[in-house]
């Protein structure tokens, strides 16, 4: 059995802690690790093989470091150069996985999703296993626990040795509709997980969607292999029909099987559902981080930096970030989608980044800046190195606050250790490296006429990253 991990998406209803740079999935939201990483975690006693993950060449950095801190091994990280949904995602999987003359079955698995109760996952995995080896698409029907409008739904038929036969999909309900699925005991949430054959996927696809089938195959036909990292044709996938796994192939198979799931399941897709499936204190309230509270109820309060102080309110969530602060109805919290609409739409960064960004060297956080001047902290990974590059429009002040530097300035190479600093002026090819054993912390003060991070010539990076793709670093 090989995952199949998706790690595609930008969760665009968590922001501010979500945004296109760095969305949910790489984020510690339900414990200490990210629900990337949680989502690996919990394969652990399945007896899985080195999963195979897909992500946008954006995230990619992130995918391998995430990777590292935790030691996974994996069979490849495969970069979708345009997002197609999880029908063209899950046939890339698909075919890299039967290359080598193997047919693997295939545990398809979201990044993003909660589950609390690990038995019953891997007890449902299991069933699913062998209905996968008879030959049937498996999908896993969350048992629910209420009427849910945000889902749709899968309606079981004819009983099966480990699950059941799939009688129908239907669409997100209303709630009148839900109430009576829920009530009949025969309709349970689509998951968005699947097992099967990788052989038997991809002749279904071939059956409903050749077009996807045939265009995947081209692309992959000319992959190439780029650090950790597998990237196919870009253009030729460019060209895929865009359709999701439930449509291009599940809904029409003859072979739909489902396995029921009762493991404390969540798609974490809001902050109301965050509430939902977090330990709450006597009042029903969420507190992560530092908040004080006064006659509040039913509410999730998240501070990332600053003190919240909530009065006099129920059911609201306050969601705290260096830059941001969201407060909202948990009613109403799908409408955030509207705010980061907004936020695109008028090209603010806090549609994509965060104050502090990460890199595949480490992180950099903008503390600072007005009219003519930027300041930031950067963190340098041991062993790492930014760009050789060079600006048209700045000047950079570096003052090393712990660590050791390696600055490369024109032909010159000094270490600038903790204490000190050192002036890099317009127009210099420049480079820094942190050659040490320990992080790299340092103050950057930028000044000139133009700041932007696309002030940039890159003459050499040891990430592959290009200029016109790449910010600053």
């Amino acid at each position: 059995m090989k995952p199949v991990i998706l790690a595609g998406g930008t969760g665009s209803r968590l922001w501010p802690k979500s945004r296109a740079a760095l969305p949910k999935q790489f984020l510690a939201l339900t414990s200490e690790q990210t629900m990337l990483q949680e989502t690996i975690g919990r394969l652990k006693g399945t007896g899985a093989e080195e999963p195979i993950l897909i992500c946008n060449d954006a995230h990619r950095f992130l995918v391998a470091e995430q990777l590292r801190q935790q030691n996974v091994k994996h069979s490849g990280i495969l970069l979708e150069p345009v997002g197609r949904n999880t029908a063209p995602a899950i046939a890339l999987a698909a075919l890299h996985a039967v290359q080598g003359g193997e047919d693997p079955t295939l545990l398809v698995l979201a990044a993003d999703h909660l589950i609390k109760k690990l038995p019953a996952f891997h007890d449902a995995i299991k069933k699913a296993e062998e209905l996968a080896n008879a030959g049937y698409l498996v999908t896993f029907g969350i048992v629910p626990d209420q009427a849910h409008t945000g889902y749709g739904y899968i309606k079981s038929g004819q009983e099966l040795e480990n699950g059941f036969a799939v009688q129908e999909f239907v669409e997100k309900p209303d709630m009148a509709t839900a109430e009576q699925y829920v009530a009949s005991g025969n309709y349970f949430w689509n998951s968005g997980m699947f097992m099967f054959k990788a052989s038997r996927y991809l002749e279904e696809l071939e059956k409903y969607q050749p077009k996807i089938l045939s265009v995947c195959k081209k692309a992959i036909d000319s992959e190439s292999q780029d650090l950790d990292f597998i990237r196919v044709d870009a253009d030729v996938f460019a060209s895929c029909p865009d359709d999701s796994i439930d449509y291009a192939v599940m809904e029409k198979t003859q072979k739909a099987a489902m396995v029921p799931l009762d493991a404390g399941w969540s798609d974490v897709g809001s902050w109301t559902s965050l509430w939902e499936t977090s330990d709450k204190d006597a009042h029903g309230n969420v507190v992560v981080g530092d908040a004080i509270l006064e006659n509040t109820r039913n509410s999730y309060i998240n501070s990332e930096e600053r003190l919240i102080a909530v009065i006099g309110l129920d059911d609201i969530v306050v969601v705290e970030t260096k830059d941001a602060v969201m407060v909202a109805h948990k009613d109403k919290v799908q409408e955030i989608k509207n705010v980061v609409n907004t936020l695109k739409a008028e090209k603010r960064p806090e549609f994509e980044f965060h104050r502090e960004v990460f890199r595949p060297w480490g992180s950099y956080d903008s503390i600072d800046n007005g009219a003519r001047f930027q300041v930031k902290r950067i963190t340098v990974k041991p062993g790492e190195k930014l760009s050789v590059q060079m600006h048209h429009h700045r000047a950079e002040h570096w003052i090393v606050v712990s660590g050791t530097a390696s600055v490369t300035i024109g032909d010159t190479t000094q270490m600038v250790t903790e204490n000190e600093s050192t002036y890099i002026p317009i127009g210099e090819v420049h480079a820094l490296e942190n050659p040490g054993k320990i992080p790299l912390e340092l103050i950057e003060v930028q000044s000139g006429a133009y700041l932007g991070e696309d002030d940039i010539v890159r003459f050499s990076d040891r990430y592959g990253r290009t200029e016109s793709k790449e910010a600053k670093k």
